[in-house]
């Protein structure tokens, strides 16, 4: 892999759409710079855009796992618990298989702030899909 494949491309397109970035370098990960699109009425990281990044978070983990950084895997069960709120700056997730076999994997993340605050934990669920 070189370093330019370390760099998810999210093929989706919710990655240019909301601005976060995948990386599969040391750990992998999903980063947000909160900008005001992001925020929820009373000024926080929107509580959706928190579980979007948990979500790939763990994906990220999950194709890393399986040496594709393009595999197919789509989640099956997300479950988020919300620790803390942040308003500006950079929030990354990282995230790490716990367990599952050929067709499902669980994996969980964890969000912090750019000083390393907890902000949020997710479990998920994911079903890969073998092509053919």
């Amino acid at each position: 892999m070189t370093g330019q494949d370390k760099l998810v491309v999210d093929i989706s397109g919710a990655g240019d759409l909301v601005g976060y970035r995948s990386s599969i370098d040391d750990l992998p990960s999903c980063s947000l710079h909160i900008g005001p699109q992001h925020l929820n009425r009373v000024g926080l990281l929107h509580g959706g855009f928190v579980s979007m990044l948990l979500d790939n978070g763990c994906g990220v983990a999950i194709r890393k796992e399986l040496g594709d950084i393009e595999a197919s895997i789509v989640t099956v069960t997300l479950s988020v618990t919300f620790v803390a709120g942040a308003s500006e700056g950079l929030v990354t997730a990282v995230g790490r298989v716990v367990g599952g076999g050929r067709s499902l994997k669980f994996a969980e993340a964890e969000l912090r702030d750019q000083d390393g605050r907890l902000l949020a934990t997710g479990n998920a669920t994911f079903r890969v899909l073998r092509k053919g």
